[in-house]
């Protein structure tokens, strides 16, 4: 199925380097519930907060082209074709490689790879690792070797492409058609078969390397460290492992994982910051979760306790941590003085224009209306000289019912122009005398008049019925006026007379609005919520009206009329069961009204009412808890494009790490490592004094263990549930992350490896489905059994995978178990 591979013809050394170095330097320029708080908590206008440290976010980093490295090849092949080791730590999040005489690795690289077509070129570019960050496009095609959120390959095209990545960079020639070198690779705990297979045939017949060894990195790194008895913490990139080792022998059928690591919180992070921030403009990245995680994020040593006081205004400026993402700003155009002086000349010479012509207008309507003035007087003296009947034709023609309406024009006109001529000229303003209104027809007898008669009749009935009920209203006016210049009178003698009962009415008055805003909060809560009591009763009032007989198409005298309305009460029904009109608004805005005015007596004659008891210093954004969430102890203005492209991690800093101890908090079903740690330690070894050995080296390895006060926690949580006798040590790897490849690469420098690595001829003769399990009673850790074996793979199902554990003692896959 796969053939020999020369490494000169692969697709990575197609790459043209000034192509890679240019995208280099493209990239390098492109990158650029309202609750209210204690009162006793104070305002920002007492304590006022220096401007907030601001982390930027971290882009993907390209390492720019980097040339193959030959002397470690060269090097290598003074020890023979068995001699100096490839070593590669093949992790989920990072693969490492180097020699096995490094002290440490000589590349590491993101397992992912990009094959796009550039049409301009007419080319096909193949990226892998952090070169896939070099060009945007090749970005948007990456493609990760192993299944998101586990550390099991599922793309073996990118597992090829990074391994030819390795083999060329290392320097290997290839000349002979191959690697020509042993090969040293870690591989998670509980490695599928199917995995470990696909693997041993790329590196056999892709590579024809001469032998291949495999081995658990946690392990690696514990026996680099000096470690022979103990429990083994990892948490790295896709989960985490507790493993126990007595005597360098790993009990692997004791071994339990927890599905959690550094993948799964960066996916937590990043579900609770879109669920923070749901309008957020930016865009979100698992790496840029991954990394804030990585600079922000800390074990709480009482995780209750510090969430409890997290968001208090005291120091919230220093755990409160802003992560500024790219914006663009507004930019706005700062004119000189110069410019706007100019432009406020132009504005005066505009308005002086503008005033200008509405003064000739105002002319030209003033001569218009002394013409029609003059013109209507002389109207009214052909009243003496003409006809009744020659004057009424007059009248009609000139649009006047009668007399009277001529009279009123003249009068008004006279008027206008007076006032016309005050404005313009100047002088002392005309007092408007308002002229009683004549209805000299409204006793006058139907019998006694004609039809123009009746109608002009029944016209001053209606100007009379208004002109009362305008009198009515501006007597009610003057009453109401009245009334309230008493009760100021008399609430000013009170004060003056009883100010402690005085002030106690204020209050009580105040606490009464208070309540019925509260009141009303709470009922619109209540009504968004179906089940509730509020929402039951409106419905029911519904139902109630709706169970009335309905009204038939042709109305009939009687029981069947609509009479709502008719009843005072029924208006009362009707506002219980509406929601959100504008009569409420209005209601409520006359509350908050009511309550400022009472707020501004008290301010003014109670000494002990202050500033800060007001509705409004109690709504202040300083009090608020979910602002102090979304925008820490700092004003937020929504119409800035920086501080709408921030992000805020305040309780995410506890909330993201805290998972490993109570994964429940994700959703997650299982125990922390707290407890599986204790269950291994206490019930599954039986033996007193491994269990001892076992307590005094609890070994931390892994990126996910490099949280501030992991360690602390760790051992205070163990000792809180171990005996009070029990002794317990927690040391953490000298390098978490890096220790897995130097133990591998320490371990094939020994003679260990040679036993337990398959040779390409025991491939080729036994082929990839046997399995050769090596058992030793001081079985060394990191000595993997080799892939020959005298059983089928088949007969052996899982517990092929089990290193250094007989196939007899078998592997549970439950919960708190190994899978």
């Amino acid at each position: 199925m796969m053939l020999n591979k020369n490494l000169q013809e692969i697709n990575i050394h197609n790459v043209d380097v000034e192509l890679v170095a240019q995208m280099f330097r493209n990239y390098q320029s492109n990158v650029l519930f309202h609750l209210e708080v204690p009162s006793s908590m104070p305002s920002r206008q007492q304590s006022p907060k220096p401007p907030p440290s601001v982390w930027s976010v971290p882009e993907p980093p390209f390492e720019g082209f980097r040339p193959p490295q030959p002397d470690g090849y060269q090097r290598s092949s003074r020890g023979g074709p068995q001699g100096n080791a490839i070593v590669i730590d093949n992790g989920s999040s990072s693969t490492r490689a180097g020699w096995s005489f490094d002290q440490s690795p000589r590349l590491s690289l993101p397992p992912i790879m990009s094959r796009y077509r550039d049409r301009k070129l007419s080319k096909t570019y193949t990226f892998v690792g952090s070169d896939v960050f070099a060009d945007q496009n090749a970005r948007q095609q990456s493609r990760n070797a192993f299944e998101a959120g586990s550390g099991i390959v599922s793309n073996w095209d990118v597992m090829e492409a990074v391994l030819d990545y390795i083999f060329l960079k290392l320097g290997v020639d290839g000349q002979n058609g191959g690697v020509g070198r042993p090969i040293v690779m870690t591989e998670p705990v509980a490695n599928l078969g199917y995995s470990r297979k696909t693997m041993t045939e790329i590196i056999f017949e892709c590579y024809s390397a001469p032998s291949l060894a495999y081995g658990i990195d946690s392990l690696f790194s514990y026996r680099y460290n000096g470690g022979k008895t103990g429990l083994v913490v990892s948490s790295s990139h896709s989960s985490t492992h507790l493993i126990p080792v007595v005597r360098s022998k790993a009990m692997l059928s004791h071994a339990t994982r927890l599905n959690w690591g550094r993948s799964q919180s960066a996916e937590y992070l990043l579900k609770l910051l879109q669920l923070k921030y749901p309008n957020f403009p930016g865009k979100l990245t698992s790496f840029q979760a991954e990394s804030m995680v990585r600079e922000h994020c800390y074990v709480s040593n009482d995780y209750i306790q510090e969430l409890s006081g997290f968001l208090e205004w005291t120091g919230l400026e220093e755990r409160d941590h802003v992560v500024q993402f790219a914006y663009t700003e507004q930019v706005v155009i700062q004119k000189s003085e110069e410019e706007l002086a100019k432009i406020a000349e132009k504005r005066k010479e505009s308005g002086r224009r503008l005033q200008e012509q509405a003064a000739k207008m105002r002319l030209e309507k003033l001569i218009k209306k002394e013409q029609e003035l003059e013109y209507y007087k002389e109207l009214q003296l052909k009243a003496n000289t003409e006809s009744k009947k020659e004057f009424r034709r007059l009248l009609e023609s000139n649009d006047f019912k009668d007399e009277a309406q001529l009279d009123k024009t003249v009068r008004e006109l006279d008027k206008s122009i007076r006032k016309a001529r005050t404005k313009d000229v100047g002088g002392p303003e005309i007092d408007e005398e308002e002229d009683q209104p004549t209805f000299p027809l409204i006793d006058v007898p139907d019998e006694g008049l004609d039809e123009a008669g009746l109608k002009q009749k029944r016209h001053q009935k209606l100007m009379k019925s208004n002109h009362d009920a305008r009198a009515r209203a501006k007597a009610e006016k003057e009453r109401e006026k009245a009334r309230l210049a008493e009760e100021e009178r008399l609430d000013q003698e009170r004060r003056e007379n009883d100010l402690e009962g005085w002030i106690q009415e204020r209050r009580v008055a105040r606490e009464v609005l208070l309540q019925k805003i509260k009141d009303r909060q709470r009922l619109k809560a209540d009504l968004s919520n179906r089940k509730s009591l509020a929402s039951q009763m409106r419905m029911k009032s519904i139902a109630n009206l709706a169970s009335d007989a309905p009204n038939s198409k042709k109305r009939r005298r009687g029981g069947d009329e609509d009479t709502f309305g008719a009843n005072d009460d029924d208006w009362g029904v009707y506002r219980s069961i509406t929601v959100g009109n504008q009569s409420e608004d209005e209601e409520e805005e006359d509350i908050n009204t009511s309550v400022k005015n009472l707020e501004a007596q008290l301010l003014q004659y109670d000494p002990s009412f202050t500033e800060q008891h007001t509705l409004d210093a109690q709504s202040d954004w300083t009090k608020s808890l979910m602002h102090a969430f979304l925008r820490g102890p700092w004003p937020f203005d929504p119409e800035s494009q920086k501080e709408t492209h921030q992000i805020h991690l305040n309780v995410e800093r506890i909330r993201v790490p805290e998972v490993v101890f109570q994964p429940s908090i994700a959703g997650l079903d299982q125990a922390g490592i707290v407890e599986v740690a204790s269950d291994i330690v206490l019930q599954r070894i039986s033996n007193a004094d491994h269990r001892s050995k076992i307590l005094r080296d609890v070994f931390l390895t892994g990126g996910n263990t490099m949280f501030k006060r992991f360690e602390e926690r760790l051992r205070d949580e163990l000792r809180a549930v171990l005996p009070a006798e029990s002794p317990l040590v927690v040391r953490r790897a000298k390098d978490p992350i890096l220790d897995a490849w130097r133990g591998a690469a320490k371990w094939s420098c020994g003679s260990e490896w040679k036993a337990a690595a398959v040779t390409r001829e025991e491939y080729l003769e036994k082929g990839g489905e046997y399995l050769k399990v090596i058992f030793q009673l001081d079985y060394k850790i990191g000595s993997p059994f080799a892939i020959t074996s005298e059983r089928p793979r088949a007969d052996l199902s899982i517990r092929r995978m089990i290193w250094g554990t007989p196939a007899s003692e078998g592997l549970s896959l439950k919960n708190h178990s190994l899978e």
